[in-house]
């Protein structure tokens, strides 16, 4: 599948694709709803995503069919060099406009030597590892838990407390159980918004209402929900330099 907003992109690939018989072009799509929907219903193998268009771009797209089908992606960007990186480290192919046609087609023996190989899985954590990546500024957070592709906006995250190998993600009246160690959870979390107030437990700023002082200079972060939650003596200095900030 082609999904590029740009004609003149889209029969580019098209004239490229032409004389390969591996592969069969299933839809082509002019923006990320119409992706979408094509997307889940005709479930490609592989999909040749423009990154830049107007309305749902193309990781909003990601976003929307991560829970039911992740085909292989092939990027194709105007992006910058630093954006670039972000692609080359999670080891996804792209092509960065304008694209010469050798370079199209190693990414497409690539993809295709991929696909024959079966390995969908290892595409697919590179993928959600990319929207992680990318989604702190995009105010969205991506984990897996119980088995399913679960995108929050980090204002439902109230707060995150670790329970050994796991942490538990509180958003409302459900806790996302996701395999990860705070610490390393904590980097996919936007610093301005939130503080880690014990070795245990990260708050969203945004929904504690007050501290409440228990004397002998300990503390309780009282959440706007009415959770209560211990303030760490060590991380004190944490919360009260993010509260100035604001």
């Amino acid at each position: 599948m082609i999904v590029d907003d740009e004609p003149l992109a889209r029969r580019r690939i098209l004239s490229l694709l032409k004389d390969d018989s591996h592969f069969e072009v299933l839809a082509e799509c002019a923006d990320g709803d119409s992706a979408v929907e094509a997307i889940l219903n005709l479930q490609p193998d592989l999909v040749f995503l423009d990154v830049q268009m107007p309305g749902t771009d193309g990781f909003g797209v990601l976003e929307a069919i991560a829970p039911k089908h992740l085909p292989a992606v092939i990027f194709v960007t105007a992006y910058d060099q630093y954006a670039v990186k972000a692609f080359e480290t999670q080891a996804l192919d792209y092509l960065l406009k304008p694209f010469k046609q050798d370079r199209f087609h190693a990414s497409l023996e690539r993809a295709r030597k991929r696909l024959l190989k079966g390995d969908s899985q290892g595409d697919e954590e590179k993928l959600l590892a990319l929207l992680q990546r990318i989604g702190g500024d995009r105010g969205r957070i991506v984990i897996r838990s119980e088995g399913k592709i679960i995108f929050l906006r980090t204002s439902e995250v109230e707060w995150v407390e670790a329970a050994g190998n796991y942490v538990k993600v509180h958003a409302g009246q459900r806790a996302h159980v996701v395999r990860d160690k705070i610490s390393d959870f904590e980097q996919t979390l936007p610093r301005d918004k939130f503080v880690r107030i014990h070795r245990s437990l990260i708050v969203n700023l945004d929904c504690i209402a007050e501290l409440q002082s228990c004397g002998g200079g300990e503390y309780i972060v009282l959440l706007r929900n009415g959770k209560e939650l211990p303030l760490g003596r060590t991380y004190r200095e944490n919360l009260d330099s993010l509260v100035k900030s604001h």
